[in-house]
């Protein structure tokens, strides 16, 4: 059967909102750190001080840096007993408030000099100033970052609450490479990614590959144009409904939406740059909603050249940083290089004609 897009195509914004109809966000999960990175943190735990009391930044002799002054090579001042001799990361002992180096005491038999002056604090990390008190591991609504689970494993957490999204991404198969790039992006945000493979591009085989159970949002890749072997949008009516197919974006225009049951699905063009485009302007909202992530930064700055755009359709523009500006790379369709090359995009909505050369452009960065 061959499918044709509507004569009007569903604008972006009501094609967004029939996706995020009804869609509230998952409940957290525990997760084992190293299991937690990308994904949205939730209920943040509270850290006690670390280091719980002073300890040894360095090895060292223990002393206190009121008893060595006028210390010096020239004049060595005699103590009555060797001090003790701190390793790294031990605790400091009591009345001592420094650690001086190994070559700044003598020991000779039962003569013990110090050749130096100390400084209190020398050597030293204080309690508390690696995690002060009620430091939180993570953001609430941000993404799990490096920092993040350093801080909990210095804690002694072995856990995070997050929430991650669990993501089928169904291939149609001539779209392989398109599928493992959106593949990548999934996980890199956070998210629990399944793949499987449709049979064959007949709708038949890419119905019974939609199977939407254990899954919280599906989607599928390539097979939903209007060419003669394009039927996955025949297939995800077959199973469950079509909301759109055909919106009013560029370059991704015969991406579709609908439901398999409660689960919402997103059917992606096969072309990488159709694919990219829809990611960005339609699932990261649908993976938000979901993970209950606060908005995402952007980066303002002026353009370099204009960028003119159509009314009626939104288009994903590609940018690249320059000087302190933003570049345009790509609009409309996009070459693989200029998705190599792009720092970061912005969406101009369809009732906009575009941008003049200087004006400020609000941009979310390709890599966060």
């Amino acid at each position: 059967m061959t499918q044709r897009l509507p004569p009007s195509l569903t604008p972006l914004e009501i094609a967004l909102a029939a996706l995020l109809d009804g869609l509230a966000p998952l409940a957290p999960v525990e997760l084992p750190l190293s299991d937690a990175a990308g994904c949205i943190a939730t209920g943040t735990p509270l850290l006690a001080a670390h280091p719980p009391h002073d300890i040894a930044a360095a090895d060292g002799w223990a002393v206190c840096a009121n008893d060595l002054v006028g210390a010096s090579s020239y004049s060595p001042l005699p103590l009555t007993k060797v001090p003790q001799w701190v390793e790294f990361g031990e605790a400091m002992p009591a009345g001592c408030d420094c650690v001086l180096d190994a070559d700044a005491v003598e020991v000779s038999g039962p003569l013990v000099q110090v050749l130096a002056e100390g400084v209190p604090g020398h050597g030293v990390r204080r309690a508390g100033s690696d995690i002060a008190e009620r430091t939180r591991a993570g953001a609430e609504g941000y993404p799990v970052g490096a920092a993040d689970l350093l801080l909990a494993r210095v804690a002694g957490l072995d856990k995070l609450a997050v929430r991650r999204p669990r993501l089928r991404i169904v291939n149609v198969p001539d779209a392989t490479a398109t599928m493992h790039m959106i593949a990548g992006l999934a996980r890199a945000a956070g998210l629990d990614v399944e793949m499987r493979e449709a049979d064959a591009r007949d709708e038949a085989s890419i119905a019974d590959a939609l199977d939407a159970s254990s899954c919280d949002v599906l989607l599928t890749v390539g097979g939903s144009g209007v060419g003669r072997r394009d039927a996955t949008v025949a297939a995800l009516v077959r199973r469950g409904e079509v909301t759109a197919h055909g919106v009013a974006l560029q370059p991704g225009r015969t991406v579709a939406v609908g439901r398999l049951g409660q689960v919402p699905v997103v059917a992606l063009p096969g072309s990488p740059d159709a694919a990219l485009a829809a990611w960005l302007a339609m699932v990261l909202p649908l993976v938000d909603r979901l993970s209950a992530r606060h908005a995402r930064r952007q980066v303002t700055l002026p353009l370099s050249r204009k960028i003119a755009s159509s009314v009626g359709i939104a288009e994903v523009v590609l940018l690249a940083e320059e000087h302190k500006t933003w570049r345009p790379l790509a609009v409309g369709e996009w070459p693989l290089q200029a998705i190599v090359r792009a720092d970061a995009w912005s969406l101009i909505p369809g009732n906009h004609e575009g941008f003049a050369a200087g004006e400020p452009v609000d941009a979310y960065l390709m890599r966060e």
